[in-house]
């Protein structure tokens, strides 16, 4: 299969697969079978371009050019290509948890929900693939619309409040921010294109250039910065599957490639540290770590602690970027992969108690873990990941960061990262010791609670694995984020 022809494949099957789950709605098998067959398929196209890209070439494709000069084209560069095979990966063990959550929880309206699923990772990929900043920035704002009508899927009045404020707060800062920096960026360096070590260095004076990174920084709300971030505990609202994967993989992670992107191709990483607005920045992803991670500690419910969990992670991978050193850039890139598989394995396991217990709050989860053994030995260990301690991958991730902050002479950001992650410590290992070591509530022996459908076990397992593999095996990650550091590789 040629390169052109495995792009066009990447970055049309999860529309395809939307539209032919659309036409399918009345026949759950065959809606459920599409979408597991198109998240394989996705997979399998991105894993092809594999070889090529990583070994220095950048296949594209034109699309569209809707002005002169300004085109939607897609090109392949080694981080799209990790960001887009981490969410198709993801979107196989999601659709074969969603199988088993869904059915579980008898839960209506599944062929939007399964369209709308593979509309969003169709939106993800076009970010991933996105060969300039108007490409990116089109793909970001469907991304967000198409994740809507997910978070909303219940219809309730919740529902409906908490979808928009995501609504509002994904899209006023785009909007207002976001695009008048990309139009700015038009303006100084007469293209929108991706340049190796970046476009903008010399079209303007260090305080002009420090105030559009801001506008960068704070325009992309989907990284989740303090505070423009409630955005991501409102969208909890959402079943667990959509929670799992757009809100621990496509949407947070769509927010920090967009970052690292800019910061990579549009800036350079060397300009960045020379900004004076990037030392603010950082104090500012600094807070945004600390704060979060004592909301979450005060949560006791579980989905809601994780949401504060994730938004003091993001923090992680957007303190990484801004550090503008080579071990902060790998880093973030590895945080990217390894908060990916732990987190949403933590999701997972949270459906999973739902399912079996319809307990949502983390006081009421003493002696769970002898009702349910493998989630609660899943929590642990995608807990470890997040904490960044072995035999899980965020150990590594959180190594080079840690490396970074001390490369950048900022040693009171390495005690924010090692106080985050005591904190981590304290709210998420809680649950499996609740879990493991309290004495069960009397009404919990006589209720027959068992561990959660098949389908759903087989994901957790998958992602627990998954979180394990990659401290064994990170050196194959490292190789693809050294690719992104100056002098490391084909950038």
């Amino acid at each position: 299969m040629s390169a052109t022809i495995a792009l066009q494949l990447a970055f049309w099957t999860p529309l395809t697969g939307a539209l032919l789950i659309a036409f399918n709605g009345r026949h759950p098998a065959v809606r459920e079978t599409l979408t597991l067959s198109t998240a394989i398929l996705l997979f399998a196209s991105l894993a092809s371009l594999a070889p090529a890209v990583f070994d220095g070439a950048h296949p594209g494709l034109m699309m569209a050019e809707p002005l002169p000069g300004l085109s939607l084209q897609l090109t392949v560069e080694p981080l799209g290509l990790l960001f887009a095979l981490l969410a198709s990966l993801l979107w196989i063990v999601t659709s074969v948890y969603s199988v088993g959550y869904m059915r579980a929880r008898q839960e209506t309206n599944l062929t939007r929900f399964y369209t709308c699923f593979a509309l969003s990772l169709w939106a993800a990929m076009g970010m991933a693939l996105a060969g300039n900043l108007l490409t990116l920035f089109v793909f970001y704002e469907l991304l967000t619309l198409s994740t809507y009508p997910l978070v909303t899927h219940s219809g309730s009045e919740q529902a409906r409040r908490s979808g928009r404020l995501y609504l509002g707060l994904l899209l006023a800062p785009s909007v207002g921010f976001l695009l008048f920096a990309i139009i700015w960026t038009w303006q100084l360096a007469g293209t929108l294109d991706f340049v190796e070590g970046g476009s903008l260095r010399g079209t303007a004076s260090p305080a002009l250039l420090g105030i559009l990174f801001a506008l960068y920084a704070f325009g992309i709300s989907k990284t989740a910065l303090m505070p423009l971030h409630r955005w991501l505990p409102a969208a909890m609202v959402a079943p667990t599957p959509v929670s799992a994967l757009l809100h621990a993989v496509a949407v947070v992670k769509g927010g920090v490639f967009f970052l690292l992107k800019v910061t990579l191709y549009v800036f350079g990483i060397d300009l960045v540290a020379e900004l004076q607005v990037t030392q603010w920045l950082l104090y500012v992803a600094a807070a945004t770590i600390l704060l979060a991670s004592l909301v979450a500690l005060r949560k006791d419910n579980l989905k809601a602690r994780l949401a504060y969990s994730t938004i003091s992670q993001l923090g992680y991978i957007v303190l990484g970027t801004f550090l503008a050193t080579s071990s902060g850039i790998i880093g973030g890139t590895l945080h990217m992969v390894m908060h990916a598989f732990g987190k949403i394995t933590l999701f997972f396991c949270a459906g999973a108690i739902l399912l079996a217990t319809q307990k949502t709050a983390v006081s009421q989860m003493h002696g769970l873990g002898r009702n349910m053994p493998f989630t609660m030995s899943a929590f642990l260990i995608g807990s470890l990941s997040i904490i960044g301690l072995p035999p899980a991958g965020g150990v590594w991730s959180k190594w080079f960061l840690m490396l970074g902050t001390l490369e950048a002479g900022q040693q009171a950001l390495l005690a924010v990262l090692m106080a985050s992650s005591l904190l981590s410590a304290l709210y998420l290992l809680s649950v499996p010791l609740r879990g493991f070591f309290y004495p069960p509530p009397a009404d919990m022996a006589a209720a027959g609670i068992r561990e959660a459908p098949p389908a759903c076990l087989l994901a957790i397992g998958l992602t627990t694995l998954g979180c394990v593999g990659l401290f064994f095996y990170a050196d194959a990650l490292y190789a693809i984020a050294l690719l992104l550091t100056p002098g490391g590789g084909h950038g």
